[in-house]
């Protein structure tokens, strides 16, 4: 994701903007004629639509997206703003994986060197302010993880080892006293099928189950 460059000229209304946010109804389309009847009418107002789209909250059509309807969510709204915040300055936590606790000033030289000189200075200290502001509101403690996020740390887990594995029954044996056919190793689960003889001699039988015993764990 490319770095955001969607600012505020000033951040006075954005914890208001985003308490509200998570205290009305989303609306079908996030527009200039929203923000008024959540009684934000400022010209400087309109410029939350595009930190909204920045932050992965809404699309370019102005549609919610999931981020938004999980923002809703009171118990986890701090978290999921701190997620899109890493998503959308991704350049910036690249440069320094603890950006959000940054001042202003060490954001902005940040910035300078991301944007190669393609942003004034005015527009980098307006994009460093919002960025702070935005970083003092979001709970860094614990992030939302995105859904490849989980599936890494659930990789990660397996390769570690996982979780302990389980022991078979004493003996080998399943259910019923026969040897199972399911045992684990290092957390990874086998299914072992048996495709017997047809054959009226029992011993046949005999000698494969004990043969079962004798060289699986």
């Amino acid at each position: 994701m490319p770095l955001a460059t969607a600012y505020l000229v000033t951040p006075k209304n954005l914890e208001a903007f985003l308490n509200a946010i998570k205290t009305a109804q989303a609306p079908e389309r996030f527009t200039s004629k929203f923000l008024t009847d959540l009684d934000f009418t400022s010209s400087n107002d309109r410029l939350f639509i595009g930190l909204f789209k920045a932050l992965g909250f809404i699309n370019e059509s102005g549609e919610p997206m999931q981020r938004y309807f999980d923002f809703l969510d009171q118990t986890r709204s701090g978290r999921v703003l701190a997620q899109a915040i890493r998503e959308a300055y991704d350049d910036l936590f690249r440069v320094n994986k603890d950006a959000q606790n940054m001042d202003e000033n060490e954001v902005k030289n940040k910035l300078k060197t991301l944007t190669r000189g393609e942003k004034s200075d005015n527009v980098l200290g307006l994009m460093a302010k919002t960025f702070v502001s935005l970083s003092q509101l979001a709970d860094w403690d614990k992030p939302d993880a995105t859904p490849g996020e989980a599936s890494a740390a659930g990789l990660g887990a397996v390769a570690a080892g996982g979780p302990p594995a389980a022991k078979p029954a004493a003996g080998g044996a399943g259910a019923g006293g026969k040897p199972s056919d399911r045992y684990t190793a290092g957390g990874v689960h086998y299914n072992i099928q048996i495709h017997l003889p047809a054959s009226r001699d029992s011993a046949v039988y005999d000698a494969i189950f004990k043969s079962l015993k004798e060289h699986l764990p």
